[in-house]
C-alpha cells in the first residue's frame, strides 16, 4: 500500500449548483453517465437504459437496509434546545449518538423528546460520540416512527415533500442514518424488467452510518480512521454470488455499501460466506476489487472516502476525468443526483 496517499489528490471542482435539492422525477429519468474502462470512453445515457448494460446471468446485488427518522429534537431539563442523529444501535435501548451542542450533554445529563421518548447520556466516546439510553414504552421502531425525522445530508436544503424518495423502492430493514442512494434511481417495473432479462437480484444488508458524509480531515488517507457499520450476507445470497463467481458471470453492485459489504465477507478468490458483523473497511487505490466486477453508484463529494472506493474500479486519473466530464455535462451530483456505471 502507498504511504504517501493525499487527501487532496481527490479533489475536484464542483460548481454549488450541481448539487441536487430534488429527486428526480420519476425515479429513473435521471442521467445515467456509462464509463467503458477498457475503451476507456463514455456514454451519456437515461437511467431506464441501465438494461442496455445488463445481461442474462448478471447478479445485480441490492442494499435492502430502510433509513431511520434517525433525527431528534429534544430538550434539555433546564429548556435549552438539542439535536440528537441515531447513528448506531448497540443494543435494545443503547444507542450511539451525534449531539449538538456537545457542551451540554455530558454523562448524566437527560434530554426530552416528547412525552413518549426519553434519553439520558450513559457516556462519551473518543471521537466525541455519546452512548445514551432511551426510556420509552412499547416498540422503539413505533415510537421513533412519530418522534423523529428524516435525516437529510448536511448539503440538502431544500424540505423533502415526500420522505419515501429518500428511501429505495426495495429497502426493507430500518437501520440506516443515510440512504443508500445508488439505488434510489429504481422502480419496481424497471427491477421487473432487469429480472425478466435474466438478471439475478441479490440483497445484502449494510445499515449505513453518518461517516458517509464525515470529511477526510487528515492530508495522508492512511490516517483516516472509518466508522464501523452492521451488515449481513445470509447464504442465500452467498450461494447465489459465489455460483455466478465460479461460472465467470459478473457481480454488479448497486452502491458503495454493496461494495464494502461483499469486498468485507469476500475472500481473495472473491468467494463469500454467509455471515454478520461489523465492518470498518476502508478501500482505496490501488485496492483491486475481489468481488465486484462493475458498479452503479452516484458522484461523490470531492475527497471523500466513496470517491477513493470508486477509484478503485479503474484509477484515480480516470475517476478524476470522469468527473470532470460530468461537471462539464452537468450532470447533477450527489444524493438525489444522476447515476454512473463503471463496466
Amino acid at each position: 500500500m502507498p504511504d504517501t496517499l493525499k487527501t487532496s489528490d481527490f479533489y475536484y471542482d464542483l460548481p454549488e449548483e450541481l448539487i441536487a435539492q430534488t429527486p428526480a422525477e420519476p425515479r429513473d429519468s435521471s442521467r445515467l453517465l456509462v464509463y467503458h474502462r477498457e475503451k476507456k470512453s463514455i456514454e451519456h445515457r437515461i437511467f431506464r437504459d441501465i438494461t442496455d448494460y445488463l445481461k442474462a446471468g448478471d447478479v445485480l446485488v441490492l442494499n435492502r437496509t430502510r433509513v431511520l427518522p434517525a433525527r431528534l429534537y429534544a430538550r434539555t431539563g433546564h429548556g435549552g434546545a438539542a439535536e440528537v442523529l441515531l447513528l448506531k444501535r448497540l443494543d435494545l435501548r443503547e444507542w450511539e449518538v451525534l449531539v449538538r451542542p456537545g457542551r451540554k450533554c455530558r454523562p448524566g445529563a437527560k434530554l426530552f423528546v416528547n412525552d413518549e421518548l426519553s434519553l439520558e447520556v450513559v457516556s462519551v466516546t473518543e471521537t466525541g460520540e455519546r452512548i445514551v439510553r432511551f426510556s420509552y414504552e412499547g416498540t422503539f421502531e413505533d415510537v421513533l416512527s412519530r418522534a423523529g425525522t428524516m435525516p437529510l445530508p448536511p448539503y440538502i436544503h431544500e424540505k423533502l415533500k415526500d420522505p419515501d424518495r429518500y428511501q429505495t423502492v426495495y429497502s426493507k430493514e430500518t437501520g440506516s442514518a443515510a440512504a443508500p442512494t445508488a439505488g434510489l434511481h429504481f422502480t419496481p417495473e424497471l427491477l421487473e424488467r432487469i429480472r425478466a432479462m435474466g438478471v439475478e437480484i441479490v440483497e445484502v444488508l449494510l445499515h449505513v452510518g453518518l461517516g458517509t458524509f464525515r470529511p477526510v480531515k487528515e492530508e495522508n488517507v492512511l490516517d483516516h480512521k472509518m466508522h464501523s457499520e452492521h451488515y449481513e450476507v445470509s447464504e442465500e445470497a452467498a450461494e447465489k454470488i459465489n455460483a455466478a463467481k465460479r461460472e465467470g458471470r459478473r457481480v454488479v453492485a448497486v452502491g458503495t455499501t454493496s461494495v464494502r459489504t461483499l469486498e468485507t465477507v469476500a475472500d481473495e478468490k472473491g468467494m463469500l460466506h454467509a455471515c454478520t458483523g461489523d465492518t470498518s473497511i476502508f478501500l482505496y487505490p490501488p485496492y483491486r476489487m475481489k468481488c465486484v466486477d462493475a458498479l452503479i453508484t452516484n458522484f461523490h463529494l470531492p475527497e471523500s472516502t466513496l470517491i477513493m472506493l470508486v477509484s478503485c474500479l479503474c484509477s484515480r486519473e480516470e475517476i478524476l476525468a470522469v468527473y470532470k466530464t460530468a461537471v462539464e455535462e452537468k450532470y447533477r451530483f450527489f444524493s438525489f443526483g444522476d447515476a454512473m456505471m463503471i463496466v
